[in-house]
């Protein structure tokens, strides 16, 4: 699915969260979001979701106007940062929760269960509880459970934000391989700009609420070296 945001604006109050943006987001591209705090990253998330409306402009699902679509007709999945699984549910439970709702037939809720399962490699963790898994397995259970509906659209706000440096690292690449095995457009929140280098196949850097650079990872690096902690001329 191709997401066109034509002239999208936010306000809260007095504060434009978002100010006039234009973008193209490519069927099946893996895009990243970075940004400062308050910068506009996560609200245009929260858009495209349906969770929040533009106070002006309009997003457009593979062609259609979303403003006529619910959240359920947008065909999206949704990672927070805090996992949001369900402590009293299985993983089993938590991963086919969604499908559960809509009423799909057991036998085919288990399948589709046991498929993520296999595609998160977690298959010997079932019948355990999201207490009983480290940060990694949990976010990575939060992912199943976001694509057991088959969207089309996968939006990941801060995904990795509250793992340590060494799992980050490994879900980074897990992510990106992840995304070659699957036809599902995605877009990702990160502050993280070796986050963004190593996983996206294109990064949008935001500022001040407004667009100030679309371009490849390796076109980027430049500019993200002047905020970025680290040295970056290595990626890539």
């Amino acid at each position: 699915m191709s997401i066109l945001i034509e002239n999208v604006s936010k306000r809260f109050g007095t504060f434009e969260a978002l100010d006039h943006i234009n973008l193209e987001i490519k069927t099946n591209s893996l895009v990243a979001l970075v940004g400062g705090s308050g910068s506009g990253k996560s609200t245009l998330l929260r858009i495209i979701a349906g969770l929040e409306k533009p106070t002006e402009g309009r997003i457009w699902l593979a062609g259609q106007d979303s403003v006529s679509l619910s959240i359920q007709e947008r065909e999206i999945g949704f990672v927070f940062q805090n996992y949001a699984l369900f402590a009293h549910m299985t993983v089993s439970e938590n991963i086919g929760f969604g499908l559960t709702l809509r009423n799909i037939p057991r036998p085919r809720v288990e399948t589709r269960v046991q498929q993520l399962l296999h595609l998160i490699q977690l298959e010997g963790f079932a019948k355990s509880y999201p207490a009983q898994l480290s940060g990694g397995q949990r976010q990575r259970v939060a992912l199943a459970r976001a694509l057991a509906t088959e969207p089309k659209v996968l939006l990941l706000d801060e995904p990795f934000g509250a793992l340590d440096i060494k799992v980050r690292k490994e879900l980074r690449s897990w992510l990106r391989t992840l995304h070659g095995r699957l036809s599902v457009t995605t877009l990702f929140v990160t502050h993280d700009h070796r986050e963004a280098i190593e996983v996206a196949h294109e990064i949008i850097l935001f500022d001040g609420g407004r667009v100030k650079q679309v371009s490849h990872p390796k076109e980027m690096i430049s500019s993200l070296q002047g905020v970025a902690k680290e040295p970056l001329h290595h990626l890539r």
